[in-house]
């Protein structure tokens, strides 16, 4: 009798709390709605019913950003495209400040560029790329810091006529 209670207690209590947390992501616990905690890469326990584990993505990522039509300051209107990495480096904040993070980051990506791009000549466009990567990198980055992200690199990934 005792031997059928455990396995019982097995089932509905203890399996259902096992998760894995792979070796690139961060693990945060919700109790009751509230934050408690991270978990790390691994095989972790959470009470099952109570907790919940939301799994956070620590690697870089990859963001194109959609081509953007902009009318440069010399009046040429050009199609910029542009790609993002950035990574997340808090991951309780970047689950609880934003509910996207990555559309977030596209639609600031678009806007920054329009209005960056659009300040400069096709000629300084073209032989400026560095300083205008840099730029728009620095915009990104403080619009991204309260969210727990970090905005490594923004390049220009194409011009077009």
């Amino acid at each position: 009798m005792v031997f059928f209670w455990l396995i019982i207690i097995l089932l509905f209590l203890v399996l259902p709390g096992l998760r894995t947390v792979q070796q690139y992501q961060t693990g945060v616990v919700f109790r009751l709605g509230k934050v408690v905690g991270t978990k790390n890469p691994g095989l972790t326990w959470i009470i099952p019913y109570i907790d919940i584990l939301r799994k956070v993505d620590l690697r870089t990522i990859t963001m194109p950003v959609q081509p953007q039509k902009i009318i440069t300051k010399d009046n040429v209107s050009v199609d910029v495209s542009v790609v993002a990495y950035y990574k997340v480096a808090d991951p309780i904040k970047s689950i609880i400040a934003i509910e996207n993070v990555m559309s977030a980051i596209n639609q600031i990506a678009q806007t920054t560029v329009r209005n960056i791009v659009g300040r400069f000549q096709l000629d300084e466009i073209l032989s400026e790329r560095d300083a205008i990567n840099q730029e728009i990198r620095n915009v990104l980055d403080t619009h991204t810091e309260p969210w727990g992200v970090v905005v490594s690199v923004v390049k220009i990934k194409d011009i077009e006529l």
